[in-house]
């Protein structure tokens, strides 16, 4: 951003700084929610973990895991085929693919689902974790 903002100023603008910065932001996002998930920092309602006993808890953490397996096994399949949908046109600058920067979306839908799985297992075994999902630092 800044490279645009001086080029902008001194120089003639670059065409290519604002569309990396874009997508960039767009898988930093994706892969942040990913990293968020993984530490237990996910936004999260847990009073009604919090209320439960410990082997409520572990049933409450499997159930949430079991919906977000769901949920990220959809957004993992609609993903595919959006990059699918893309694969034919390129960015305007960069002229890289789109699928190229679409692909974020079901990586990180998959990074999830794995994450979730654990989660699952986690619970059925009884091992410690968030009642919320994901893991603590």
């Amino acid at each position: 951003m800044s490279l645009q903002i001086v080029s902008r100023v001194l120089f003639t603008a670059t065409s290519w700084s604002e569309e990396t910065a874009r997508y960039l932001l767009i898988w930093l996002t994706f892969l942040g929610a990913c990293l968020a998930y993984h530490r237990g920092r996910h936004i999260a309602v847990s009073v009604l973990a919090d209320a439960l006993p410990p082997h409520g808890r572990r049933i409450c953490q499997g159930l949430i895991a079991l919906v977000t397996i769901a949920f990220m096994s959809v957004l993992l399949q609609v993903g595919l085929e959006y990059m699918a949908l893309q694969s034919f046109q390129q960015s305007a600058a960069l002229r890289i693919p789109m699928s190229v920067v679409y692909a974020v979306m079901p990586l990180s839908a998959a990074i999830m689902a794995y994450m979730a799985l654990t989660d699952l297992l986690d619970a059925i075994l009884g091992q410690p974790g968030d009642a919320t999902g994901g893991r603590r630092p």
